[in-house]
């Protein structure tokens, strides 16, 4: 058997797939990627390398020792050659005379056919394999609209006077009541890991005001279903000194409006690719308060929540009403929501019971995206909150040091980056836009 390695060139700079059309036609360019696609003809062979920008076209031709091995799809390759000019080239521009050097052994075959334009296969087979199945141009585009959103989210933020922290994940307690945890032992002591960054954001913010945090939750909560995740990515914000929620969502609307427009800067071929649907973010999201919205999806008036259908039906309404792919439901019942939250403060007229809170739900596309509201920042309140659970406060006397300490007028919130990714490409599963997918039945890869 010929062999497939030659000499290896370092005499010229890596150029980049997206590079190509931009080379001088003549110059010598050297390509490294992974062998995408090769297709063998009688006279020649074409060559389709990828790489993390795109694809070029190589064209092989036989040469004095005959034709030159092309390692098999998937071989990661180097190729030093000439640019030369062909329209129906990608990008009009493809690489001829190649030196084909193979920088690993060659290539298993893959579990599907990458290099074909769309990936034909189950979601399962997908994630079974899934370290090589988001090699697939198509699927990879995913993640870079994920990935252009956090961009935006961070860039936002940091804007704003805002602070990234990062907090533990290992616990001593539950955060959010009502929600399942992962008990693990903690050198033979039991701990849990973190269901948010709740606690640690909240005492965060008698340091530095205004912080955030991107980082793994994890809810131990048997749902199977196509929008639940074990563990999922969170942007998490905090801000202190405000007056109530709807400062949280003003700034949730502008971390939303600097979440697309970074998907529009960095991330264009990727939303051309994908078919992504970017929302255009309104100058103030619509807001309807819960009973209104009980009232509008037909549901009974002591509903504790919302069900998929309900939110299903509030984003037509919204979409139809106020021609806005968000809308935000304000004044959940304080009996749903956690010990933390602040009871509604807002004129409400003298027939309003004590039973709402300042807090939300955000639905993008008839989806619950966001949860967020204002916080209690008084000790007595926080007293009064725990012993109304039949708990003592004791329990909870290293988070409760902040507010002992003073502690302003507070509030937050926390996007599900995979939900939020998931609506940009309407995504039938969470599952087909989330890395590495964590949930009741699968732990791996």
């Amino acid at each position: 058997m010929r062999p497939m390695v030659s000499t290896r060139s370092t005499t010229e700079p890596r150029t980049l797939s997206a590079e190509l059309p931009h080379i001088t036609p003549g110059q010598t360019v050297r390509l490294q990627g992974w062998v995408h696609r090769r297709r063998e003809l009688a006279a020649l062979t074409f060559l389709v390398l990828r790489d993390r920008t795109g694809l070029a076209q190589v064209v092989v031709k036989p040469g004095p020792a005959g034709m030159p091995e092309v390692p098999p799809e998937e071989t990661t390759v180097e190729v030093t050659g000439v640019a030369t000019a062909n329209p129906q080239a990608p990008g009009g521009i493809e690489v001829t005379e190649p030196v084909i050097t193979a920088l690993t052994e060659p290539a298993a075959t893959p579990p599907v056919e990458l290099w074909r334009p769309a990936l034909n296969a189950s979601l399962p087979t997908l994630l079974d394999h899934a370290p090589v199945t988001w090699r697939h141009p198509a699927q990879r585009v995913k993640w870079e609209l994920a990935a252009a959103s956090l961009r935006g989210f961070r860039d936002t933020l940091d804007r704003a006077g805002f602070t990234e922290i990062h907090t533990p994940k290992f616990v001593a307690s539950a955060t959010e009541s009502g929600a399942n945890v992962f008990e693990v032992d903690y050198f033979g002591r039991p701990a849990y890991l973190a269901q948010s960054p709740q606690f640690y954001k909240q005492q965060m913010v008698g340091v530095f005001e205004r912080v955030y945090e991107v980082g793994p939750v994890f809810r131990a909560e048997p749902h199977d279903t196509v929008r639940h995740l074990a563990e999922y990515v969170s942007l998490d914000a905090e801000l202190g000194f405000i007056e109530d929620h709807r400062d949280v969502l003003r700034v949730l609307r502008d971390v939303l409006a600097g979440m697309v427009a970074a998907i529009h800067e960095h991330a264009g071929p990727a939303v051309e690719l994908s078919g992504a649907e970017i929302p255009v973010v309104p100058e103030e999201i619509p807001v309807i308060h819960f009973r209104d919205a009980l009232k509008r999806v037909g549901a009974p008036e002591d509903e504790p929540d919302l069900a998929p259908e309900h939110e299903r039906a509030l984003g037509a309404w919204a979409r139809e009403e106020h021609g806005s792919d968000f809308v935000a439901v304000e004044g959940y019942p304080m009996a749903k929501r956690p010990f933390y939250t602040h009871g509604w403060s807002r004129p409400a007229g003298p027939s309003e019971e004590d039973r709402w809170s300042n807090s939300f739900d955000l639905l993008f596309r008839g989806l619950e995206l966001v949860t967020g509201g204002q916080r209690l920042h008084r000790p007595s309140a926080y007293d009064a909150a725990i012993r109304a659970r039949g708990e003592d406060p004791a329990a909870y006397a290293s988070y409760l040091q902040a507010f002992e300490h003073g502690m302003p007028p507070h509030g937050g919130f926390a996007i599900g980056l995979e939900r939020w990714t998931g609506r940009l490409v309407r995504a039938a599963n969470v599952r087909e836009v989330t890395l590495f997918p964590r949930d009741l039945n699968r732990l791996a890869p």
